[in-house]
């Protein structure tokens, strides 16, 4: 949990303005000064059953919480909290607009691994094409299907590739540590997804680029997150996909 604590030990002040809970996306506004910043973090679901007791939203998030105390809802046991805290983490962190670049993930990926040892781990819509620009691929992923491999070989893959691109949802399912030490200090390393908090205190735990997401059309994004949107409908909907590197 270094990492998150991290973040959160260096969350900018900030005013709870909104949650919004979607089927795939959680989203949380904050007044961080006279700006209002949106956060993003994908949904982790528990299995639905019809006894199931426990409330679809926990109560505690109708309470009044402070930035940090929302934030530190990424460490809770229930997993809908965990995407709460990220969105709200990534409302708050330190930024740094000047330093971002747009610059598309496929194509940066492709770049850095052409012709070596790619893992990706997370399925991504980009991955038949990438197959083809880089050396190998090994593609990991909960569910493995067809040309994938599972959780359990992660560690064994990434400790032989040059270049590891982890999902971000590695921060909700608290993975992310694990993958990281199991990675080879001279592997190339990027952080992929709009949860992706774009600070630079990542960088001290060699992570190279962080490719996540901002949010610039609120008032269509949270609508779209409330309707059930894929993350390439919010794109659409007023979302700039960024870069930022080491």
């Amino acid at each position: 949990m270094k990492i998150l604590r991290t973040l959160i030990d260096n969350l900018l002040e900030a005013e709870i303005v909104e949650i919004r809970i979607g089927l795939y996306w959680a989203a949380v506004v904050a007044k961080v000064g006279r700006d209002y910043r949106c956060g993003l973090a994908s949904m982790l679901h528990e299995e639905h059953t019809e006894t199931a007791t426990a409330p679809a939203v926990p109560e505690e998030l109708f309470e009044v919480m402070s930035g940090r105390e929302l934030a530190a809802k990424v460490f809770s046991t229930e997993p809908l909290l965990r995407s709460v805290g990220m969105a709200a983490i990534n409302a708050m962190v330190k930024w740094d607009p000047a330093s971002w670049k747009e610059r598309n993930v496929e194509d940066l990926i492709a770049e850095i691994g052409h012709g070596k040892r790619v893992a990706v781990v997370g399925r991504f819509p980009f991955l038949p094409r990438l197959r083809q620009r880089v050396g190998e691929l090994y593609v990991i992923e909960q569910n493995p299907q067809p040309m994938e491999y599972p959780a359990e070989e992660a560690a064994r893959i990434l400790s032989q590739v040059d270049v590891a691109a982890i999902t971000s949802m590695t921060f909700i399912n608290q993975t992310l540590e694990s993958l990281l030490e199991a990675c080879r200090p001279e592997t190339q390393l990027i952080l992929v997804g709009p949860s992706t908090p774009l600070c630079a205190d990542l960088f001290q735990f060699g992570i190279d680029y962080l490719s996540g997401a901002v949010v610039e059309n609120q008032e269509a994004v949270l609508r779209g997150i409330s309707e059930g949107a894929t993350f390439r409908q919010l794109h659409q909907f007023g979302i700039r996909l960024v870069t930022l590197q080491k």
